[in-house]
């Protein structure tokens, strides 16, 4: 932490949680509010499926990607500079979505918004740790986590509504503006939170070197695992949302947002917990809490598909709740993580967000459409996927015991 870290920002810790959640959202609202113009977009455009499911395969792919070294890149330049840059391609980039006349036009562009849109996510985590010791860290990194649950909420209902008013081109004007009104916020808000005499070396091999560190370090990989792979747990469900209420529960398109409501619920209620839990328990009894709520939930799932046909009223719940547990134990696991090597938090961020943005994409390409049509299917591979996350976590609690007993102070 520098030491002057506490006159960097002056203002209260709920505003500066509010400008980093609004970073990390930038990443979901380019997803999220575009999904609804599929059909518009395909019929202006004269796209196959296949294609405009190339518009979303390009840009996760780009997001991944680079979620691999904006975090480098800010321990060695700061970290002003690589959100405000990132800022400025994901606008630029929306622009050109918006003016593209095909869809090759239309994928590239996407690529680009990829490629630009995890700056903000990856650093805001490595932005909130330079600036506060652990306890009140955790309380900041919940506080995003609530105003970041409700980005998969908002984006769908606003990308829907430009669609079918103002035309699919409005879709992505809307994420121009969101662009340009970040970039201004953050070029005056944001303070930069890591001094020159903290940055590392640009030099290629000094970062492989770097890389190399974290990859190799087992404590690392566990904790990326049980902080990215259990929120596919959830995340499944929202992905397969569909075919799992569609199809499997009989609910029509305008009662889906009875599911997301429980889920976005579960996540803030979760969230908030975490930041009131702060300072007060050990981290590693906060993790636990977690995982043992997001067992108990993945067990009562699929010991309920089994035995019973979903229905309704009680087949969202469970999903609700593993939120909670998942949303109270992350930001403490997430915290961790970046402790591991303090000079290098950036770094840690970029491989933390690209464990999880790859868990992401291996289950909405591989996983959801093989289990999607089944409730007892759609269970299995939730409780699996929290697996190993938990298995993870129990590894290395019996390997480095020391690790979230007490929190660090630095």
């Amino acid at each position: 932490m520098p030491p002057d870290a506490q006159h960097l920002w002056r203002g209260p810790r709920w505003a500066l949680a509010i400008l980093l959640a609004l970073l990390g959202m930038v990443g979901p609202f380019s997803i999220d509010t575009y999904l609804p113009a599929f059909p518009a977009i395909s019929q202006a455009l004269g796209a196959t499926p296949v294609q405009m499911q190339q518009t979303l395969s390009a840009y996760l792919f780009a997001f991944a990607f680079m979620a691999l070294f904006h975090g480098a890149l800010s321990d060695s330049l700061g970290r002003r500079p690589v959100v405000l840059w990132g800022l400025a391609l994901f606008t630029l980039a929306s622009a050109g979505c918006a003016l593209a006349q095909t869809t090759g036009q239309l994928v590239a562009f996407r690529a680009l918004q990829g490629l630009s849109a995890g700056a903000g996510i990856v650093v805001s985590r490595a932005v909130i740790r330079d600036l506060f010791p652990p306890a009140q860290a955790q309380q900041v990194m919940s506080q995003v986590t609530i105003f970041f649950g409700v980005a998969p909420a908002i984006a769908p209902i606003v990308g829907g509504w430009l669609s079918v008013h103002l035309g699919w081109h409005s879709v992505f004007w809307f994420l121009t503006g969101v662009g340009v009104f970040l970039w201004l916020a953050n070029w005056r808000l944001l303070p930069e939170s890591l001094p020159p005499e903290g940055r590392q070396s640009i030099h290629l091999g000094h970062l492989l070197r770097g890389y190399w560190e974290l990859i190799s370090s087992p404590r690392f990989m566990l904790l990326a695992l049980a902080s990215g792979v259990p929120f596919n747990g959830m995340f499944l469900y929202v992905l397969s949302a569909p075919a799992f209420l569609g199809d499997l529960l009989g609910l029509a398109p305008q009662q889906f947002f009875w599911f997301f409501l429980c889920t976005i619920s579960g996540i803030m209620g979760g969230a908030w917990m975490s930041g009131r839990l702060a300072g007060r328990i050990p981290p590693k009894r906060q993790i636990r809490h977690g995982f043992v709520i997001m067992l108990a939930m993945g067990l009562l799932n699929l010991g309920a598909n089994l035995l019973f046909t979903a229905h309704a009223a009680w087949a969202m719940w469970p999903i609700g709740i593993f939120s909670f547990g998942w949303a109270l134990m992350v930001p403490v696991v997430t915290l961790l993580v970046l402790d591991l090597f303090p000079a290098r938090r950036g770094m840690a961020s970029s491989l933390q967000a690209f464990v999880g943005s790859t868990a992401n994409g291996l289950v909405a390409g591989v996983v959801a459409p093989l289990v999607m049509h089944s409730t007892a299917l759609l269970a299995t591979a939730s409780l699996l996927m929290m697996c190993v996350g938990l298995v993870s976590w129990i590894y290395l609690h019996h390997r480095w015991p020391e690790i979230g007993r007490t929190a660090t102070h630095s």
